[in-house]
């Protein structure tokens, strides 16, 4: 039997962190029956460990492995998140919210955004966000999880602890851990497979198939297999970026924000202990040393680690599943922190490979649909962040400058072009941000429709206020309803971490 039809009895994971123990807990809690799943991580190489804001979808992932919310949130001292403020980003000292959560209501012909436009040009509406309860609760610092609520909420949370507390589940489940650093991939003389992880303490961790959770070296998938690696950063020129953590000054609010500078942005993410801090920027226009410079001149609090530098390429591996290796984590590449979709992007390749989990050997076609399902999702993803670099009216520095002008892909082009001329967006089956996502951040970054859909005209002037008025009162009284969310908090999962 070759290597490739052989039954996959023992995965092995190269690497911890966020990816390497959400895939662990994964495998192991859910297919783990027939499994045998060991992860080799190093205790003495550093994780990443900042990507600390999420979207609503990890809901599903903890509804997998029957995660409870108040537990997870109180072992990792977390935080509500409802959505992102952008400041400056449209320009200097323009500001707008994309919060999660949908947009009013809309009919079979036509979303919400087209009845509100027509409403704004006979001036009877308020901001977009009065329409949308996470928006409204955001900037309010109002909310609360109640019996039958949509999960439209995210979180704010220490990396660190998160992986901590999936390393218990996925060891609960079977999982053996083995301590060492990676010192050679082995491959298969005939196959080209992994055949085995050689350590440096000397062992040797045989497995049927690798998952590369080795962060940005890349040690199976590019290193051992030489996948190839596609560079965006003509499209997403950030590079760099400093993380440094603070003592909470200033009353957390239940949204992350990113705040533009002159050559990038600087992120601020409230846990219950303590305020992450981070300063995003390309090197070509800012010297890591301005950047620190930058970053410590506009945070509050005090200092509780010192600031690191993390470097990294934006851009995706060619293949996400290579052989008998599938990358998952940073390894798979990296669009970049702006919208949190890091950790999503985790978990989608762990349930993909789950759906596609090769247990009689591996079949071309799954290794294929794997690799165009990660490779739609990820363009998808691309897009939506060159949206907010490229459509912006700062011209105050080269950096924004070269953003503005930047050939954009086709994809994002024709997108624009269709909210621009009727308002319009269609969402693919597989993508992330839907409508009310795409609408926000358009009209936050300055584009707005010139014309709505005709349906709304069905609707006499006085109907049309009736129906925006009701939407936007139903909103009040729901955010009304909710209390301040650190008072929440308090009572629902206060941290059991010491500070």
């Amino acid at each position: 039997m070759n290597k490739a039809n052989k039954q996959i009895k023992k995965v092995v994971i190269a690497g911890g962190g966020t990816a390497g123990w959400m895939t662990a807990a994964a495998l192991s809690k859910l297919l783990g029956k027939n499994l045998e799943v060991i992860l080799v991580e190093a205790d003495d190489i550093p994780t990443v460990g900042v990507g600390e804001a999420t979207i609503p979808t990890l809901h599903i992932f903890h509804r997998l492995l029957g995660i409870n919310e108040r537990e997870f949130m109180a072992a990792t001292n977390a935080t509500f998140k409802l959505g992102i403020a952008f400041e400056s980003w449209r320009d200097v000292d323009q500001h707008y919210l994309h919060s999660f959560g949908f947009l009013g209501q809309g009919c079979w012909a036509a979303d919400f955004q087209h009845f509100w436009l027509k409403g704004k040009k006979l001036g009877m509406v308020s901001d977009i966000g009065d329409y949308v309860p996470e928006h409204l609760a955001a900037r309010e610092g109002r909310f609360a999880v109640v019996e039958d609520q949509a999960r439209n909420h995210a979180y704010h949370l220490d990396a660190g602890l998160y992986a901590n507390f999936l390393q218990k589940i996925a060891r609960q489940h079977g999982t053996k851990r083995v301590e060492g650093r990676i010192e050679n991939v082995v491959l298969d003389d005939k196959t080209g497979f992994i055949s085995s992880l050689k350590l440096a303490n000397g062992k040797v961790v045989e497995g049927d198939l690798f998952v590369d959770c080795t962060g940005f070296r890349a040690l199976l998938i590019e290193q051992a297999l030489h996948t190839g690696y596609d560079d965006w950063s003509h499209v997403l020129p950030c590079d760099s970026a400093i993380a440094v953590q603070t003592k909470t000054v200033a009353k957390a609010v239940p949204y992350t924000r990113s705040i533009a500078h002159g050559a990038g942005w600087q992120w601020q993410i409230p846990l219950q202990n303590r305020t992450g801090n981070g300063l995003v920027f390309c090197s070509k226009y800012m010297s890591d040393d301005k950047a620190k410079k930058t970053l410590l001149a506009k945070i509050e609090g005090e200092l509780l680690n010192e600031p690191r530098v993390i470097k990294y390429k934006t851009g995706t591996r060619r293949k996400h599943w290579n052989k008998n290796c599938i990358a998952i984590g940073l390894s798979s590449g990296f669009i970049e922190p702006l919208e949190s979709t890091g950790i999503h992007l985790f978990q989608k390749a762990i349930v993909r490979l789950m759906l596609m989990f090769p247990s009689q050997g591996i079949n071309q076609s799954d290794v294929d649909e794997f690799n165009r399902q990660s490779k739609d999702e990820i363009d998808n993803i691309k897009d939506f962040i060159i949206l907010h670099y490229h459509l912006t009216e700062r011209q105050d520095t080269p950096f924004w400058r070269y953003c503005r002008n930047m050939e954009i892909p086709s994809t994002l082009q024709h997108r624009m072009a269709l909210f621009r001329e009727s308002g319009k967006v269609f969402k693919k089956e597989e993508e992330l941000f839907g409508e009310t996502s795409w609408v926000q951040v358009m009209m936050g970054q300055g584009l707005m429709p010139i014309a709505y859909h005709p349906i709304v005209d069905l609707m006499s002037d006085n109907e049309l206020q009736q129906f925006l008025q009701h939407i936007r009162l139903a909103t009040r009284r729901k955010v009304d309803s909710w209390p301040d969310h650190l008072d929440f908090i308090k009572q629902y999962c206060p941290s059991k971490v010491a500070n």
